[in-house]
């Protein structure tokens, strides 16, 4: 069995609409800091799991609910992850909509640990009872920018078929000052990718976000 380490505020939340720069920040801050990368939209439910949500609008899988998505293994991840300084997590497919392997991830005692997805905001009044959150934020830019940036990226990487992509665009487009709002309703701070990387770097990680 392994040891666990005392549980510490370490884990910063990005959360944030789709296509809001919330991958990219993260990788950086990995990079820079050397902390590791818990990629929370691979914690979504596989295609054929009767409990996903579903668009009417659309007429497919909502995956914008956060009904989609199984917060309580992200949240018993993070704790993992933290406590022991070692979890396996699903590598989820988006194209293909199921997880299709997983990837064990370590973390240093002392280091942060970045977890972002469009649902992370879910995790910062769980991860607050259980003393794990060090900061969360709302990757935050022009709605404009994230719709041109996220369609080009959901293009590029042949999520979906283009003709859904750009309908889920413009929903998510309306969508956007209502989803920010929620998120920063349940904790999370709004800050651009550039005031997020200057305030974590500039606090050396003591940041912290809880109240």
């Amino acid at each position: 069995m392994t040891d666990r380490r005392p549980r510490r505020p370490a884990v910063v939340l990005l959360a944030g609409p789709s296509g809001s720069g919330k991958s990219r920040l993260a990788a950086s801050l990995a990079e820079g800091h050397g902390w590791p990368v818990v990629r929370l939209d691979d914690f979504y439910r596989d295609e054929d799991d009767p409990a996903l949500p579903r668009s009417q609008a659309l007429g497919i899988v909502d995956w914008d609910d956060p009904r989609s998505w199984n917060a309580a293994a992200a949240t018993a991840a993070l704790d993992d992850l933290v406590c022991t300084g070692s979890t396996v997590v699903p590598r989820y497919d988006i194209s293909a909509s199921r997880a299709l392997g997983e990837t064990t991830l370590t973390a240093a005692a002392d280091a942060l640990v970045v977890a972002d997805g469009i649902f992370a905001a879910e995790l910062a009044q769980p991860l607050r009872q259980l003393g794990l959150l060090r900061a969360a934020y709302v990757v935050h830019r022009p709605r404009q920018l994230t719709f041109l940036l996220r369609l080009l990226r959901d293009l590029r990487e042949r999520r979906k078929p283009p003709g859904v992509l750009v309908r889920r665009g413009w929903a998510l487009l309306r969508a956007e000052p209502d989803v920010v709002a929620a998120q920063v309703r349940r904790g999370a701070v709004p800050r651009s990718p550039r005031a997020i990387r200057e305030e974590l770097g500039t606090a050396g990680g003591a940041v912290i976000h809880s109240d």
